[in-house]
């Protein structure tokens, strides 16, 4: 989240879409989900963001320990600008990284998710190259 000292002059802010609903203790838990095809995959959360409010880029949905997070993703307008044309753009790919590493999926403001295979798309735009050591 960003705090609200640094939001006036912050090129992204991050801040929550609505307010966290928790299970209730002693709620019966959900069965579990099929198996996923690939162990490296996080379970995908129950649906895409319910609200998305306006000038927002990328939503970061999470759900960790029963309670599902919303994290409204903002751009500065020139960087907004940015990724709306050319979402292959580090300063955007940046922010969806981010969302991930915390264990979130990224969904775009109409609701459309950005799979990693939309990022490998992303990445044959710009004939992005990436080396990795052993």
């Amino acid at each position: 989240m960003t705090p609200q000292g640094e939001a006036a002059g912050a090129a992204v802010l991050r801040r929550p879409v609505a307010e966290p609903v928790a299970t209730p203790p002693g709620a019966p838990v959900p069965a579990p989900a099929a198996p996923v095809a690939s162990p490296t995959l996080t379970p995908k959360p129950a649906a895409p963001p319910s609200a998305v409010p306006s000038n927002t880029q990328y939503v970061c949905v999470s759900d960790t320990g029963g309670e599902r997070r919303q994290t409204a993703i903002e751009f500065a307008p020139k960087v907004a600008h940015l990724c709306q044309k050319h979402p292959e753009m580090g300063p955007c790919q940046y922010e969806r990284n981010l969302c991930r590493r915390s264990g979130g999926r990224v969904y775009t403001g109409g609701g459309e998710e950005i799979t990693m295979e939309k990022e490998a798309q992303y990445d044959r735009k710009v004939m992005r190259v990436r080396f990795k050591a052993n």
